[in-house]
């Protein structure tokens, strides 16, 4: 049976092993997915021994995307946007990397929650890994502002000159901006910082928020908990990155298997275990 693994640290959390079973079962593929908790200062061995035992890929979570980019032997051309990939594939050239975190976003933001991206002003709080994976997918639907906040304004420059091509392209403005100084009124703000999984306050003040805003956490489950109340508390409606990890577990299982699954049934089953819990 072949072989793939979600592979992070920390990774017990992962709903991955479960929305890909579901996608095996659903297009009856044969397969086995488990979680690899790989040590912070050895991706690229633990990984290269996974693979070495027969598996046939993995998916990247925090925070080795930008390593797991880095050691592919080939990528797509919005991993290597990126400089980030979360998806791997063992081929017999060496690895292949893809990164389907934006495709995912955008597929739970625009066709799941119905916001339209087209014409809007977006704040993308973080600049590491789960940020370059859905920058270029977002300015890719035409909004008319973007701003990367980050704690090291350094990261989030480099992100931007790196997407400022395409932001230019697609008629964006573009440009990055420290946690406490990136302005206000903006009708999308996405979390992609590791703030929820490390249990610490929402990074940036409640007057980023416009009138009805959407708030996305790209965590879930009880990581995103602090930044939904957060977001209710001031007007706006939450959403946590449930969807938007269904829907890249889908594009990931197209580039490992050449099918591409349903998410629906999977995202509800997903949805109402998370409503029994609470």
């Amino acid at each position: 049976m072949d072989r793939y693994a979600v592979a992070g640290n920390p990774v017990e959390h992962s709903k991955s092993p479960f929305i890909h079973g579901c996608f095996a079962r659903q297009t009856g593929q044969a397969l086995e997915y488990t979680r690899l908790l790989v040590p912070l200062d050895a991706f690229v061995p633990a990984v290269k021994a996974f693979a070495a035992a027969g598996a046939k890929g993995c998916n990247v979570t925090v925070p080795f995307k930008f390593e797991a980019h880095a050691a592919a032997a080939c990528s797509t051309e919005r991993a290597r946007l990126a400089g980030a990939a979360n998806t791997l594939r063992f081929d017999a050239a060496g690895w292949f990397a893809d990164n389907t975190d934006g495709a995912g976003l955008v597929a739970d933001v625009q066709r799941n929650a119905g916001f339209d991206v087209a014409g809007r002003d977006l704040l993308l709080v973080g600049a590491g890994g789960a940020a370059a994976g859905v920058l270029g997918p977002l300015l890719e639907l035409r909004p008319r502002r973007v701003v990367v906040a980050n704690r090291s304004v350094h990261k989030a420059q480099q992100l931007v000159r790196a997407h400022q091509p395409l932001a230019e392209r697609c008629g964006a403005e573009l440009s990055a901006a420290a946690l406490d100084g990136c302005g206000t009124g903006y009708q999308l703000v996405l979390n992609a910082t590791a703030a929820s999984l490390q249990g610490d306050g929402v990074p940036v003040p409640a007057s980023v928020l416009a009138r009805g805003a959407l708030a996305y956490d790209m965590m879930y489950g009880p990581a995103a908990a602090g930044f939904l109340q957060w977001a209710a508390a001031h007007g706006a409606t939450g959403r946590d990155g449930l969807g938007m990890l269904v829907e890249q577990a889908a594009e990931a299982f197209f580039v490992w298997r050449g099918v591409r699954p349903d998410t629906t049934p999977v995202l509800a089953q997903l949805r109402s275990a998370s409503a029994r819990a609470s």
